[in-house]
């Protein structure tokens, strides 16, 4: 049996001057030794993104044409499936901070990312950014408030995610509604007789079609017993995709997709109703609409594998873990957090003293 290829997107760059390994510096095109300070730039692509066409793929799910192989960690305790570009003396999961064993390293195939979203702030600013929020947090654990000062409780991770694009076309029959007012007398709470505005609506026979381009859909392309990204800060402005070059992940996790490509597909097909039901309803105008039935046609439907960056720092306090999660992009902050039962209880203890002693006070 041959031994399995070491793909491209498995190297490890190496510092022309010193030997020490380049990783990716947040915010630039450039990958750089943290030794001697010596750069390289990362090569723009020519052809930029690679869309590609959907249902030939699903149809020929064992084809490798776009796919590669590379190194995963699988983490027992939370699930996720972790491809590391560092060498790292000790690997934690991201998520939950259990040990990855080196050994139990296995190849797999993925579909070869076709863009990624570099991190725009570094380690240092994200660090800076889950300090400051720590500090803001009433009734915090003091060994959170430690864990706050220790940079290695935050890692930088890429997150794994379909986008959908697709032609869309739609024909609907529905309702127009128009509001009108019909006045009324009433009696109110006091008695007496007043006029009163009641609002009514009008309804008309609608219906029509509407077309239109649906671009770059974002469909979350993994999950896990716990850690799950908050909608808070899922938002990256995609704009700023690059071409996937594997120098962006240098020094950083990557997290392997482990919701299909056929589940995000149908994942997308619903928000993709959603959105034709959107542009029905703006078809349809008035005051009000209702959409009785819609016939939705997707066509020339491509896709993307691509790449998020987040700042996860995991803590444990009392046996139970909390994930607090940075946007790589926009520095965006949202987490779990605990709270120290004895702060709360002095804190309540010492409002019952004082509004004792102000019963007591005013008494006198």
């Amino acid at each position: 049996m041959e031994e399995p290829t070491i793909q491209k997107s498995e190297l490890k760059k190496t510092c022309v001057n010193c030997g020490a390994e380049l990783t990716y510096k947040p915010g630039t095109t450039s990958i750089t030794c943290e030794y001697c300070g010596h750069e390289e730039a990362i090569a723009p692509k020519e052809n930029g993104f690679e869309e590609l066409e959907l249902y030939p793929y699903l149809k020929e799910m064992g084809s490798q044409r776009h796919s590669e192989e590379i190194s995963m960690l699988h983490c027992k305790n939370c699930g996720a499936d972790q491809h590391v570009e560092e060498n790292y003396k000790s690997l934690h999961c991201v998520y939950c901070g259990q040990p990855l064993v080196v050994e139990d390293t296995y190849k797999e195939n993925w579909i070869l990312p076709g863009a990624v979203l570099p991190f725009q702030i570094d380690k240092n600013q994200s660090f800076r950014i889950f300090k400051n929020w720590v500090k803001q947090l009433w009734f915090a654990p003091n060994n959170l408030k430690k864990a706050a000062l220790d940079p290695q409780f935050t890692k930088g991770l890429y997150l794994p995610y379909w986008t959908f694009d697709a032609q869309l076309y739609a024909s609907y029959i529905g309702q127009r509604g128009e509001y009108y007012y019909e006045t009324r007398r009433v009696r109110n709470a006091n008695g007496k007789m007043v006029t009163q505005q009641v609002r009514k609506t009008r309804w008309y026979p609608a219906s029509g079609e509407v077309s239109g381009f649906v671009d770059d859909t974002l469909i979350k392309a993994s999950k896990q017993k716990s850690g799950r990204i908050p909608g808070k800060i899922a938002y990256w402005d995609l704009k700023k995709l690059q071409p996937f070059d594997s120098g962006y992940l240098s020094g950083f996790v990557t997290e392997k997709y482990t919701i299909s490509l056929n589940e995000g597909h149908l994942h997308s097909k619903e928000v993709a109703h959603d959105i034709a039901t959107r542009w029905c309803m703006q078809d349809i105008g008035g005051d009000t609409q209702r959409v009785t039935s819609m016939d939705m046609k997707l066509s020339e439907e491509t896709f993307k594998h691509i790449l998020l960056p987040v700042y996860v720092s995991t803590y444990r306090y009392n046996g139970k873990e909390y994930n607090f999660f940075i946007n790589g992009e926009n520095g965006n902050i949202s987490g779990t957090r605990p709270y120290s039962f004895w702060k709360i209880f002095f804190a309540v203890l010492l409002g019952l003293i004082v509004i004792g002693v102000i019963i007591l006070l005013s008494k006198k």
